[in-house]
């Protein structure tokens, strides 16, 4: 059996500062980075590019996330067909959507994992994820406020 998993967070900041940040270098690394852990991140923001990104304690407990591009629709949505290859040599394919909708000058960003097999697997990444929506907010450049 496979559920949907969705996450939500509002951030403070508009869609396309939230998207460019997520596309961006440094919000992918920090999406996935713990502390102590290591983490590469290379990009083909195209569709039918790959952005992949390879994570974990150490270089002997990694695991490595290949998403492909199928719907990039700056700032509003993405969709990504994700493999993720785990330490213990297992293999998930599921499917990734992320929209981010505007909100009184703020943000609704939201993640949709479709696919994910086990109730374990899901209970997984529901613990990782709300730690990578914080460590997006933490690199996300505002625009300045106006003072009048």
């Amino acid at each position: 059996m496979s559920e949907d998993i969705t996450f939500a967070r509002v951030i403070d900041a508009p869609p396309e500062a939230v998207f460019a940040a997520f596309t961006g270098q440094g919000g992918q690394e920090a999406f996935y980075s713990e502390p102590g852990w290591s983490v590469e991140s290379e990009c083909d923001l195209r569709v039918g590019g790959v952005w992949a990104v390879t994570f974990g304690r150490s270089r002997d407990e990694v695991f490595r996330h290949e998403h492909v591009f199928r719907v990039i629709d700056p700032p509003h949505r993405l969709l990504l067909d994700t493999t993720e290859s785990r330490p213990d040599g297992g293999v998930l394919r599921y499917e990734t959507e992320l929209t981010f909708q505007a909100r009184d000058g703020r943000t609704l960003m939201t993640m949709i994992h479709r696919g994910l097999p086990t109730a374990e697997l899901r209970e997984e990444h529901q613990a990782g994820v709300p730690g990578a929506f914080t460590r997006l907010e933490r690199v996300i450049e505002r625009p300045p406020v106006d003072p009048s």
